[in-house]
């Protein structure tokens, strides 16, 4: 059973839609008498109680609750006493007035006459009008909820992908690092700030919600120095990045796998390294090229493709339709191409 919590904009216009409901009966009044009796208010004052009786108490705690027969039951005993009270013991100032002057109407008006069937089809319209409103409300509530259930499970998987992917980046680069400190090179406390820089942005930058892309690109940046640290020759480890990156937007750590991946099989045999690395930027699009040799590790999907499945599984979480992802492999090359439709920061504010 969900609750209907009726908002200030929503009870303005309740107000203002009986407002408009009951200037006719009470304009009537007006016209034929010269003035608008207590009783003529006080009918229309009762015609919201069918609505919302109905509305609040007999769909969302009854009927939505499959108790039908009770609820028909109950709603035929409260649309007779209803009935009774607004016909019988109210009287008709209009109707009386006729009768004063001696107009009766010529129409039957037993209990089953056409004077009393007005008032109650009258009343069960408004009745019915007020369980249709409450079930179509309590569908579009159900609906939202289960939309936010749904981006909630979506939310928790994620993260869980995400909590995988650091424990892969950060044993990598621990490794590289390890490198280093063995080979007793004097670049091992600039790999291990470096380090820590990459970490402070996984931690306190990086999460569900969408960063800056030059945050993003400057992550990338300090990933290949340290990458570059401990190999022997960089000159055929090259980036490129062009384009605007101002007040665009990307969700954090979906580029990094391809170029993690990309230096640690991007290493032959002979201690050459080959990595080419394209980040372009054109009218909210990002592309990303990333090519490396196939080098001296053989690639283990079982084993060591944690990053590259879970950075998939993220795409299709997060761009869904937005992304394009073609990965090729031939005996010599690897290559990855990304195009993302990233999110302008401008337009996302206003």
């Amino acid at each position: 059973m969900l609750t209907k919590n009726i908002s200030y904009k929503e009870f303005i216009v309740h107000i203002l839609v009986w407002l408009c409901i009951s200037i006719f009966p009470l304009l009537t009044a007006y016209l034929n008498l010269g003035k608008i009796p207590y009783e003529v208010f006080l009918k229309q004052l009762m015609n919201p109680i069918l609505f919302y009786v109905n509305y609040l108490v007999l769909v969302p705690y009854i009927l939505l609750k499959r108790q039908l027969f009770f609820y028909i039951v109950v709603s035929i005993l409260f649309l007779a006493l209803y009935n009774y009270v607004s016909e019988v013991l109210i009287p008709n100032p209009i109707r009386d007035e006729f009768r004063n002057m001696g107009m009766r109407p010529n129409r039957p008006g037993g209990p089953f006459g056409i004077r009393h069937a007005i008032p109650v089809v009258f009343s069960l319209t408004i009745f019915l009008l007020g369980g249709i409103f409450s079930l179509v409300v309590d569908f579009y509530k159900r609906d939202r909820l289960s939309k936010e259930l749904e981006n909630e499970q979506k939310e928790i998987k994620l993260q869980f992908l995400r909590n995988q992917l650091n424990p892969h980046f950060l044993f990598n680069s621990l490794n590289s690092i390890y490198a280093l400190v063995r080979s007793k090179s004097d670049d091992a406390p600039e790999a291990v700030i470096t380090l820590s820089e990459l970490m402070r942005y996984m931690l306190y930058e990086a999460g569900n919600e969408q960063v800056t892309l030059e945050k993003e690109i400057n992550y990338i940046k300090n990933y290949i120095a340290l990458q570059r640290l401990r190999l022997k020759n960089t000159e055929a480890v090259k980036l490129n990045i062009k384009g605007e990156t101002r007040n665009l937007k990307i969700y954090s750590l979906l580029l990094i796998s391809f170029i993690e991946n990309a230096f640690k099989y991007g290493t032959d045999y002979k201690g050459n390294t080959h990595i080419d690395i394209k980040i372009v930027v054109d009218n909210n699009k990002l592309s990303l090229n990333v090519e490396n040799i196939i080098g001296l590790y053989k690639r283990d999907d079982k084993n060591s493709g944690v990053g590259l499945e879970n950075i998939k599984n993220q795409l299709n979480y997060l761009y869904k339709n937005n992304h394009e992802l073609t990965i090729n492999e031939d005996s010599s090359y690897y290559r990855v191409h990304l195009t993302l439709n990233l999110t302008d920061n401008e337009m996302h504010n206003n």
